[in-house]
């Protein structure tokens, strides 16, 4: 598979304990992504996604919304030059 597009994520809102991690995670691997997703400290979780183009947009666009009981106040979305990551996507602990 030929990587198109690859982007590091920042989620801030209430995005912990409300499993965020578990539902980005599945998300991904619908879309066919590859990468990770954990929380960071300040409250936020992070991630990275990488695929093809419309996959990741899709993926980028979902951030906004989030898991259901979740409120995303803020999404930073930073593009990245793709690496080919392996197609599988984790959830980090």
């Amino acid at each position: 598979m030929t990587y198109a597009k690859r982007f590091h994520v920042i989620v801030a809102g209430r995005v912990q304990g409300v499993f965020f991690r578990a539902f980005t995670r599945d998300e991904a691997l619908r879309l066919g992504l590859s990468g990770w997703v954990r929380n960071r400290p300040d409250g936020s979780v992070e991630a990275i996604v990488e695929g093809e183009k419309t996959a990741v947009e899709k993926m980028l666009q979902w951030f906004y919304q989030g898991s259901p009981n979740s409120i995303v106040e803020n999404v930073l979305a930073t593009e990245e030059p793709p690496i080919g990551d392996s197609g599988t996507f984790e959830i980090h602990y």
